[in-house]
């Protein structure tokens, strides 16, 4: 009787007997957790190693300077680029590495708390504040897009409202407002995307009319 109850009170979180200690999360989720945080890693690790060559020598052209717009290097060199005195990628790095692991946890079913989850969506709260900032910068004052710094604003957004859903998922259907944005979340990210690329539309159009 007595290893049965410590057995189980090794299964609570304390909050009640029979309470799961962490949140069952539906595969589709996991996957998602797993691709943006790889996508992301990825990308970040790709801009630190083209900042190093263009460190080592400032007439590197580093391979996502494609044209006037999409220009990687004329983002990499302002003040904007090193907003904590270092790379912005360093962040992404390990940001992106503690998604990955997460995912990987969260695919092989490992029920990681609540309060985890909820520190994940926090986390990629501010990331996400940080991103709408950069967008800001890159078209209104540094007028040049990074296309790996692009993919990193396109996973941080999903993954926000995946990791958001998955810490409050049991309590969505107590709040009209919060069961609202569960129910049109992908709709939103939808409009969100759109409104971005409109953005960069209406920004660039001079020179995009030209390839036209």
């Amino acid at each position: 009787m007595t290893v049965t109850a410590t057995s189980s009170a090794e299964h609570t979180d304390g909050a009640g007997a029979g309470e799961p200690t962490g949140v069952a999360v539906p595969r589709s989720s996991a996957l998602w957790v797993l691709i943006a945080g790889v996508v992301g890693l990825a990308s970040a690790l790709t801009l630190t190693i083209e900042k190093i060559e263009l460190l080592i020598n400032p007439d590197y052209i580093p391979s996502c300077s494609i044209n006037p717009v999409l220009s990687c290097g004329s983002v990499m060199i302002t003040p904007q680029a090193s907003l904590f005195g270092f790379p912005n990628p360093l962040i992404g790095i390990v940001a992106f590495a503690v998604v990955t692991v997460t995912g990987v946890l969260a695919l092989a079913k490992v029920n990681l708390p609540r309060w985890y989850w909820a520190g994940l969506a926090v986390g990629t709260l501010l990331g996400t504040v940080f991103v709408h900032w950069l967008i800001f910068q890159s078209l209104y004052r540094i007028g040049a897009l990074c296309p790996y710094c692009m993919v990193v604003w396109a996973v941080t957004i999903p993954l926000l409202v995946v990791a958001t859903s998955i810490a409050v998922a049991p309590q969505h259907s107590g709040n009209a407002v919060v069961r609202a944005l569960h129910t049109w979340r992908w709709s939103l990210v939808t409009l969100w995307f759109t409104g971005v690329v409109l953005l960069i539309l209406e920004r660039f159009w001079n020179y995009w009319s030209t390839l036209i």
